[in-house]
């Protein structure tokens, strides 16, 4: 964008000038002067704050004429001239009346009804007739110039978000998606339906409820990413691409640009209309529609675009589309055949789990705003883990091998495992949460396992917020397994320092050479540092109490803590191990 340009515009032309031409009524005029302001304009996001008011009443100036019945070329220019000037979220009060958005939504040919604004226009000699048929417009240029200014509007403006809903603008933009197998409309007007959507549907919590339930969104917009994507379905939850059949992913072709922009834009209106929905029981019916959306994404998932980028903001928002949906419908993932080349775990496709737990791993690499990239994908492979057998033994066999690095300490390392557990003391705690808790779940929840292979002090944030510092289980449903240690883990298991997680070398005892009373002199020395530290409040006595959580301990409170099996072998009836049944 050249700015020098656009604040020195009004060096080349004046406005009031072109608002003079504007006023006369002529077409012509107002043609040659909408031109002139348009090519001058064209790349201008910044405006002159002394010409706000000039701006606004050209603005007005082009919205009535926009209720004349007009030549093609002065309709274009109009409509190009409102593109322009609502980039200005100053001078928006022309285009944010009811009539001016209904206006703009006919040509945009979205609206429900034709507005009487519209409906009735008289002539020069007073005889009343009707204007171009907006509503049936269908050039597709006039449709495109509409739906950007009525995008701009909805951007800048909280009143125009609230004529457009009044408007029920939705309606008709839902109307015209239904027909996304129509080979006559272009990339730009369904791009800009799509845009207008989203943003519809993020900055209108009425609108949002509105698409996904009475317009059956789920329905709609997964029509729309199937359409996109040219997909074909050999099996019901099974898809594959329209003519490659039988086509090993990594073999598909690229999806285009084109192709890419518009997935994207479906899957950040999906991702609005189905927030929430994990936390959500869902009907049989309504199952069937997360499955048939959750096998389109599985196909977004393994698909790539024409570009690294492209690819990688595809696949984001398939991860976070993914979130969304209820967790016992994330089967699906899981569904398809093993075909020649699938990654394979117990007999089950695991391209997809694959395919995920990749796209964490180079988000961790990247180590930049972990918080917004990390966490959708970390959340997904934990509830996906959490409540899928395969998943889970999976992913475990990928982050925790049987264990057999006992000299560094779990967060030292560029296996998987050191990644996440360097996480777990992240300064987010939102972060160092969703590591745990994922490598928690791989460790089916059970605290000596878990410190095993993290170390106890990595491991006693999310011990102490589940209330297990002092050991056990978490409640959960998960497979019994078979006593098996690595023997370098077995080899080394006594010498285990169980708060670090490795073999600690031998060191020399503190005490040695000293006589009991000098031992008892040391020991009432710490006692007393302590008794020093508590009552000046640098730290505070606590204690576990039965419900395995740490309670501030009192002179009148003196419970006795309980036993601490923390570091016990983990108990014959309940047995943890590196292989699984």
């Amino acid at each position: 964008m050249d700015n020098t340009r656009c604040h020195l515009y009004h060096n080349k032309m004046d406005l009031h000038v072109i608002i003079e031409q504007m006023e006369t009524g002529d077409q012509d005029a107002a043609l040659s002067a909408l031109q002139r302001f348009n090519r001058e304009m064209s790349q201008c996001f910044m405006f002159n704050r002394e010409e706000d008011q000039d701006r606004k009443h050209l603005g007005e100036l082009v919205i009535g004429l926009l209720t004349r019945e007009l030549q093609p070329s002065c309709l274009l220019a109009c409509l190009e001239t409102v593109r322009i000037l609502s980039r200005d979220k100053y001078c928006l009060d022309p285009f944010i009346s009811c009539s001016a958005i209904s206006i703009l939504s006919c040509y945009a040919g979205i609206a429900t009804t034709c507005p009487s604004l519209l409906a009735q226009v008289e002539d020069e000699e007073g005889a009343e007739k009707e204007p171009c048929s907006a509503l049936e417009n269908s050039d597709q240029e006039v449709i495109v110039e509409a739906l950007k200014s009525i995008c701009n509007i909805l951007l800048h403006n909280e009143t125009g978000q609230v004529r457009a809903a009044e408007l029920q603008l939705i309606k008709g933009v839902a109307e015209r998606l239904k027909q996304c197998y129509d080979p006559t409309w272009g990339f730009e007007m369904h791009f800009f339906d799509l845009r207008l959507t989203f943003l519809l549907t993020a900055l209108r919590l009425d609108v949002r409820a509105q698409l996904a339930q009475e317009l059956h969104g789920i329905r709609l917009l997964g029509n729309q990413l199937d359409a996109t994507l040219g997909l074909c379905w050999p099996e019901t939850l099974e898809t594959a691409r329209a003519g490659f059949e039988g086509t090993p992913p990594e073999e598909l072709p690229t999806l285009s640009r084109e192709q890419t922009e518009l997935a994207v834009e479906i899957l950040k209106i999906l991702f609005n209309i189905t927030f929430d929905t994990n936390k959500c029981k869902v009907g049989e019916e309504e199952a069937e529609e997360y499955r048939h959306l959750g096998a389109i994404l599985r196909h977004c998932l393994l698909s790539h675009s024409d570009g690294e980028e492209r690819t990688e903001e595809l696949h984001s928002h398939t991860v976070n589309l993914l979130g969304n949906l209820p967790l016992p419908c994330l089967d699906v993932l899981l569904m398809p055949r093993v075909q020649q080349g699938s990654t394979e775990y117990m007999g089950v496709n695991m391209d997809a789990v694959n395919m995920l737990l990749e796209f964490m791993e180079a988000r961790l690499d990247r180590r930049h705003r972990l918080k917004e990239t990390l966490l959708p994908s970390l959340n997904l492979l934990t509830e996906s883990a959490r409540i899928h057998r395969e998943t889970r033994k999976f992913l475990r066999s990928k982050v925790l091998p049987p264990l057999r690095d006992v000299k560094n300490r779990p967060e030292v390392g560029n296996t998987l495992r050191n990644k996440i557990v360097r996480l777990m003391t992240h300064i987010d705690t939102d972060v160092k949460n969703c590591a745990a808790e994922l490598l928690f779940v791989l460790c089916k929840e059970s605290v000596p396992r878990f410190i095993k292979y993290t170390g106890y002090g990595n491991a006693a944030g999310l011990l102490a917020a589940r209330g297990l510092l002092t050991g056990g289980r978490d409640a959960g449903i998960y497979s019994e397994d078979e006593e098996s240690e690595t023997e370098e883990y077995k080899e080394a298991k006594a010498h285990i320092n169980p708060i670090t997680g490795v073999v600690q070398d031998e060191q020399p005892d503190p005490m040695e050479g000293m006589t009991e009373e000098q031992k008892e002199h040391e020991a009432m020395k710490l006692i007393n540092m302590f008794d020093k530290l508590s009552r000046t409040n640098v730290i505070q006595p606590m204690h576990f109490c039965t419900d395995g959580k740490m309670r501030e301990m009192s002179k009148n409170n003196p419970d006795k803590p309980s036993h601490n099996s923390l570091f016990q072998s983990e108990e014959p009836a309940d047995p943890d191990s590196e292989e699984e049944t």
